[in-house]
């Protein structure tokens, strides 16, 4: 294990703007640009990639990487086609990759996840994101090569070649699922009846109550039976960081006594 690797805990699930600043040419690590925005933000994440992102950084399209057999949105994708795509983007298992996006922490969180779940826990949030690293005065690239633009489409094909029988190859990544790390419709329905766990949901209250419309089209609002509700803005301070563990503990357990 390399020195670097040793002065990380994947425990710790985010990495400051100046330790990833200070390490950002350290051979070992890999920077994850996985922007991604709410349908009715008409923004567009691979365009402003290619205008400013983290110097080295790939761009991760969580919708092209995603379950390609279902008309739901950026649905997990295979073990084999999440193998796939991972390895067109050049990440092997023994990177130390940082993923941040264009909010502070948002979409990058699902793909924190998303590694972790293929049984990848050298993964790490970059805690206040592209705007954080912005603020703080650190250099951006204001294009992307064109090695990155053939990784970012050559794993969104590969991705679809998985799906459609097709063999990818080489693969540098080795998947090894976690199943605890996800539930089925079915293990939610079987929860509404039982109640063995507690429903979290993340969106704004509005959206909970049924009181705003869904930003998808064709989305009915409310929520599933017995959930709470916890947004997630209220775990971030105002410079769209991960508040302390001590004042997330709190807001946590405030909620889980309404």
């Amino acid at each position: 294990m390399s020195s670097l690797a040793q002065s990380l805990s994947t425990s710790e699930p985010v990495v400051s703007v100046d330790w990833l600043h200070a390490n950002l040419r350290e051979p070992d690590v890999k920077v994850l640009d996985a922007s991604w925005y709410m349908p009715d933000e008409h923004r567009n994440p691979l365009q402003e990639y290619q205008v400013g992102h983290i110097p080295g950084a790939l761009f991760f399209d969580i919708d092209g990487i995603s379950d390609r057999s279902t008309d739901l949105p950026h649905m997990l994708p295979s073990e084999e086609a999440f193998a796939a795509a991972v390895s067109a983007l050049g990440i092997e298992n023994k990177d130390n990759l940082v993923v941040y996006d264009g909010k502070g922490i948002f979409s990058a969180a699902r793909v924190w996840w998303m590694f972790r779940i293929f049984g990848h826990d050298k993964i790490w949030v970059l805690d206040g994101g592209l705007p954080r690293w912005r603020a703080s005065g650190f250099d951006v690239e204001s294009s992307a090569s064109s090695d990155a633009m053939l990784k970012a489409t050559a794993a969104s094909d590969a991705t679809e070649k998985v799906y459609q029988g097709h063999r990818v190859g080489p693969i540098t990544f080795k998947t090894n699922f976690q199943p605890h790390s996800i539930w089925t419709i079915d293990q939610v329905h079987k929860n509404i009846e039982e109640q063995t766990h507690q429903h979290v949901d993340a969106r704004s209250k509005a959206r909970f109550d049924g009181v705003a419309p869904e930003p998808r089209k064709g989305i009915r609002s409310g929520h599933i039976p017995g959930s709470k509700c916890l947004p997630f803005p209220q775990m971030l301070d105002a410079s769209q960081t991960l508040l302390p563990a001590n004042e997330l503990k709190k807001r946590i357990e405030q909620e889980g006594q309404r």
